[in-house]
């Protein structure tokens, strides 16, 4: 079954890269206890900047949870050099850490931005980088500043300069509007890909970062499209009478896992982008959905009420036999794998609501990060160190995030509308 190249312009429902109207905000509900003091103090510059870099990073590093940052009317002065710094004041203070700064103009109207780290107790610099950059990519070399600065003093690779792709819904006059957005991590620069007045569903990220693939309604039955982030240029993967649903790229991007009941009865099958070639991984007269490859591409979990009631099982890549991984609570779907390939997070329930819940597969280990009644697609941040998943709000579903060990907890909303089917993507290239 070959991939159809699908052009669509100007009919109203395609919209690449058109700016969306409302802005993910993001608010931090549970930090970790004793966050480490930081100081980003305003950086340097001569000439007016479309983005203030201290703060970006200073609100990168707070919504981590693991950071607290210093208000900048409560430093004692604001050095951009270390040379200016006087260690004393900051050390009085408590500050553990310091981040210092400049923009210079170079030629062609661009710019070269330098920070220094410093560790205020021994007065040393203990990371410092010189970084080219567009007047259009300040905001993307501050969150690589974020991340450079997290990972030297948290020793886990930052996820500040990715982006998350997730679906709103919106009720007007002619009924929902569904859109499927793009923005960074913390909720800025959101783009419409995709606007339709019929349900969009499960949203991946190829693993290059380049493209989505995604459930459309549009032609009022599913399919399954590939589109590609930048251009809006799509492609058909798989559509025909009965389901077609729960995409998951292969880790090397070479082949889509989906779920599809051509032959009668929901299966887990696996389309090779290349060829076309469509292989059929399970044979029960059980549903069989939501797959999920592991990180090294050897086999897949997916969900499947063959026991009984939805659990989760893992299958070969080549297929074969699949065994039960979960055996904690009624209800366990919507797998997800972590990065690192050492965590599977899912919709956990136990009678009492509907949960995200982390197995920990060293150890066959379950544990509950969150106490809502209701949550639902579960997706890992890049580094593994996060979970983001959609929830319940006051005005409708809404995103959230916390982290593996649950202590930090955020929420994501919108001002309209809800929002729902959160992807988080790769490290961008």
């Amino acid at each position: 079954m070959p991939i159809r190249t699908v052009f669509v312009l100007l009919l109203g429902f395609l919209a690449p890269l058109s700016k969306a109207e409302d802005l993910l905000t993001v608010k931090i509900t549970k930090g970790v206890e004793g966050a480490m003091p930081i100081a980003i103090v305003p950086f340097g510059t001569s000439v007016p900047l479309s983005v203030d870099i201290a703060q970006v990073v200073a609100d990168d590093l707070r919504r981590s949870g693991r950071f607290q940052p210093m208000s900048p009317s409560e430093m004692p002065s604001q050095p951009h050099t270390l040379a200016e710094v006087n260690f004393a004041d900051w050390k009085r203070l408590g500050m553990d850490n310091l981040v210092v700064g400049q923009v210079m103009p170079s030629p062609a109207g661009e710019y070269q931005v330098e920070f220094r780290l410093a560790d205020v107790y021994s007065g040393t610099q203990t990371l410092g980088y010189g970084i080219p950059s567009s007047p259009n990519q300040l905001r993307l070399i501050a969150h690589h500043i974020a991340d450079l600065i997290y990972e030297k003093l948290i020793g886990v690779k930052g996820a500040f300069a990715t982006r998350i792709a997730y679906v709103t819904v919106e009720k007007g006059a002619g009924g929902r509007t569904y859109k499927l957005e793009v923005a960074d991590a913390d909720g800025h620069n959101p783009q419409t890909l995709l606007s339709s007045k019929q349900p969009l569903l499960s949203p991946v990220w190829s693993p290059d970062g380049s493209r989505l693939a995604y459930v459309s309604f549009e032609g009022r039955n599913s399919a399954i499209y590939i589109q590609d982030v930048a251009t809006g240029h799509r492609q058909e993967a798989a559509s025909g009478p009965g389901i077609n649903s729960a995409p998951a790229w292969s880790p090397d991007g070479s082949r889509l896992a989906m779920t599809l009941s051509r032959d009668g009865n929901p299966e887990i099958y696996v389309l090779r982008l290349g060829s076309g070639q469509l292989q059929r991984l399970t044979h029960d007269p059980a549903i069989d959905t939501e797959a999920a490859w592991s990180p090294d591409g050897s086999h897949l979990v997916f969900t499947s009420d063959r026991g009984g009631g939805p659990q989760i099982y893992r299958i070969s890549a080549s297929g074969g036999s699949p065994t039960r991984l979960t055996h904690e609570g009624s209800y366990n779907a919507r797998p997800s794998y972590s990065p690192d390939g050492q965590l599977l997070a899912m919709v956990h329930g136990d009678g009492g609501g509907y949960r995200i819940g982390v197995l920990d597969l060293r150890r066959d280990q379950l544990s509950v990060l969150t106490s809502t009644r209701l949550d639902e697609s579960p997706s890992f941040a890049p580094n593994s160190s996060m979970i983001i998943y959609a929830t319940a709000g006051a005005g409708g579903t809404e995103l959230a995030a916390a982290s593996v060990d649950g202590k930090v907890q955020q929420r994501l909303g919108v001002l309209r509308g809800e929002v729902r089917e959160p992807a988080w993507g790769p490290f961008m290239k």
